[in-house]
């Protein structure tokens, strides 16, 4: 599979970052910058449609209009006509949030709320699912998905669907949980498992996330309601957990079942270069630690074997240096038909959106559409066709600064 590489080329307007006092819970639909950006396509303004949020992770929309939002200390917020209501949702299990109130040590991902998506009959069932690190033995929890029904703005008969067997590597530093979460069009859901930074040294075919008897590292798939399917990968192999579809992943921090082909993308954060952008297939094994294109964080060192290896699959894509790859979507609507099919992902320590332009399952061109409008945590496609994007106010604050969903909208074509 061919690869292409970003090489850090610039091609957007460069706008102020976001943020308002915590008082702030509504905005309105004020002007974020009067300024046009200036892409390949369309041309268009950022508009904030709310503020005050406290390091949201995942954006999504109900079939009413609601925007529903996680907060990483363990709430789910609604915005309901551009408001923030003031109370969290109510009926949510004990999330597991460290460091709150205050600057966390334990690395630049912490615990705490991550993913929410509506189950495909959402409209019929109410159907919601979460995925959040839950209390446990290990003082630093594991990552869990639950599902309840959400109705009159509260969650109710709350079910666990998933809990990983991923334990951390023991220090305070055990981050990297993944948790995104995605339906496929047959009603599957996937899972992103991250490798809990197990060290990256010695004998690295023996690191978890190349073991098939944890989840560190892996994508799973389950039923909706936690059943294993039968033609899952590794169902009949000895010592292998049975919910495991791929593996060999560092920290998936965005997760998209294309619409109209089905396939299933996901982009992983390398550690000192090389975030890569995977097309996930049943069985394979993506390689970390074994194989990548980053290095040491401290010492620049060398960390993996070569950039290729048999009976490893390469990325379709990589970000050399590292964007730090966050929330991604397909893009269907029709405010900006010329994006129709392409993939936009949002970039936390890189601070910005790009498009990726796919021919098949490879990826022909890439156009930063945004930078340094603040650490993009994720990127939503509205009910209008509208893209929101989510803010998140700094890596370390596990209850920081609050910030700012956005609207992009359209300035006329080019």
């Amino acid at each position: 599979m061919r690869r292409s590489i970003e090489l850090g080329a610039v091609v957007a307007v460069v706008l102020a970052a976001c943020s308002a006092p915590p008082e702030s819970q509504s905005a309105g639909e004020a002007s974020v910058d009067d300024e046009v950006v200036q892409t390949a396509y369309h041309d268009f303004r950022l508009v904030e449609v709310v503020n005050g949020l406290v390091n949201p992770f995942k954006i999504t929309f109900t079939p009413e209009g609601d925007l529903l939002v996680t907060e990483r200390p363990g709430r789910l917020r609604i915005v309901r006509d551009g408001v923030l209501l003031p109370e969290p949702v109510q009926g949510l299990p004990d999330i597991l949030a460290l460091g709150q109130g205050a600057m966390s040590m334990n690395g630049l991902e912490q615990a705490g709320m991550r993913d929410v998506v509506l189950h495909p009959d959402f409209a019929s069932n109410r159907l919601l699912y979460l995925s959040y690190t839950k209390p446990g033995a290990d003082s630093l929890g594991s990552l869990a998905v639950v599902r309840g029904r959400f109705e009159n703005d509260r969650l109710s008969e709350v079910e666990e669907v998933f809990h990983a067997s991923a334990d951390g590597n023991g220090s305070e530093r055990s981050s990297m949980w993944g948790g995104r979460l995605a339906f496929d069009g047959n009603g599957y859901l996937f899972i992103t498992l991250g490798d809990r930074q197990w060290p990256s040294y010695g004998d690295l075919s023996a690191h978890p996330a190349q073991n098939l008897s944890n989840h560190n590292g892996s994508t799973v798939r389950v039923h909706d309601d936690g059943r294993v399917p039968a033609d899952n990968p590794f169902v009949d192999r000895p010592g292998a957990l049975p919910e495991i579809w791929t593996i060999g992943h560092r920290n998936a921090q965005g997760l998209v079942v294309h619409p109209e082909t089905g396939d299933v993308w996901l982009n992983e954060h390398g550690p000192q270069g090389g975030d890569e952008l995977n097309l996930i297939r049943p069985g394979l094994n993506y390689g970390w630690p074994v194989v990548g294109y980053g290095v040491n964080y401290t010492s620049g060192a060398a960390i993996h074997q070569g950039t290729l290896m048999k009976g490893m699959e390469p990325p379709t894509h990589v970000w050399v240096p590292s964007i730090g790859v966050s929330g991604m979507l397909v893009y269907t609507g029709e405010m900006f038909p010329q994006w129709k099919g392409d993939m936009l992902a949002g970039g936390l320590s890189g601070q910005r959106l790009v498009r990726m332009r796919l021919d098949g399952q490879e990826v022909s061109r890439e156009e930063v559409l945004l930078q340094d409008i603040g650490r993009i945590r994720d990127v939503a496609q509205g009910p209008d066709g509208a893209i929101y994007l989510a803010l998140d106010g700094g890596e370390r604050w596990v209850d920081g600064p609050p910030t700012a969903i956005l609207r992009m909208e359209p300035a006329g074509r080019r």
